[in-house]
């Protein structure tokens, strides 16, 4: 009996995932190539959310994009687990009992052929180059060229790509 209630549990999740993601994909511009690739991915705000082809964004993952801002994301990127991407966020150098509080906001730019590892924090404003790595748990605070491994808090160059195939 145990096992027939998983089973169906199961089956609810899956039914749940597939409606959410399906709703995401109308509401904000993602290739019918994306791969969910887990629950719990959230995206939300009134911004824009452009996701190109062939790519896919794990588990735990969330998106913001705030009104008249835009998230757009290369493609064939692979996004792990956990990853963090905002569009807007507060400024930490004032006073939290004044409101409103003051934010800062500004686009995020993911090129082709990206790698993002788990647990990565992407700040507003952010533009990182094609075919650039940022290794786990870093945190993106300024633009990353293209074909270079960054990584660290805050995230910092290890070193450009040397097996380029041309």
């Amino acid at each position: 009996m145990l096992k027939l209630v998983l089973y169906c549990f199961n089956f609810i999740v899956k039914i749940y995932w597939y409606l959410t993601y399906k709703m995401l994909r109308k509401k904000y511009d993602i290739h019918p190539t994306l791969r969910f690739n887990g629950n719990d991915i959230l995206l939300y705000g009134n911004g824009k959310i452009r996701i190109d082809e062939g790519s896919y964004i794990g588990g735990l993952s969330t998106i913001q994009a705030e009104e008249n801002s835009t998230v757009a994301i290369g493609k064939y990127c692979m996004i792990s687990h956990n990853v963090r991407i905002y569009t807007s966020s507060a400024i930490a150098d004032q006073d939290f009992s004044s409101f409103p509080h003051k934010t800062r906001t500004g686009d995020v730019s993911i090129g082709d052929f990206c790698w993002i590892g788990a647990n990565v924090f992407i700040n507003p404003g952010v533009s990182i180059g094609s075919n650039a790595v940022v290794g786990a748990n870093s945190v993106v605070t300024k633009d990353l060229p293209g074909n270079t491994i960054f990584a660290g808090v805050p995230a910092r160059l290890i070193r450009s790509k040397t097996a380029l195939e041309k």
